[in-house]
């Protein structure tokens, strides 16, 4: 994956986010889609709701060619 340094982290917009008011998963590429969906349940502190907002935006992420086979979040891993 390609890495963010902190700097490069802290000046993404917070649309750049899968979940943008904890600033959790940026989704800058491929990689970083492919990631965000590996590490989706393990992001504490974030409501249902959140994580809906969350997968919709990881969705719309298709513009980097990753496929995502899960029609919602409650369905990774099974």
């Amino acid at each position: 994956m390609s890495k963010l340094s902190a700097d490069e982290r802290n000046h993404l917009d917070k649309g750049k986010f899968a979940f943008p008011k904890e600033r959790k998963e940026p989704l800058e590429n491929a990689s970083h889609v492919r990631n965000a969906i590996a590490r989706f349940n393990q992001v504490k502190g974030v409501s249902d709701a959140e994580r809906d907002a969350a997968w919709k935006l990881i969705k719309a992420a298709k513009k980097f060619d990753v496929e995502v086979s899960e029609a919602n979040w409650r369905e990774i891993g099974k």
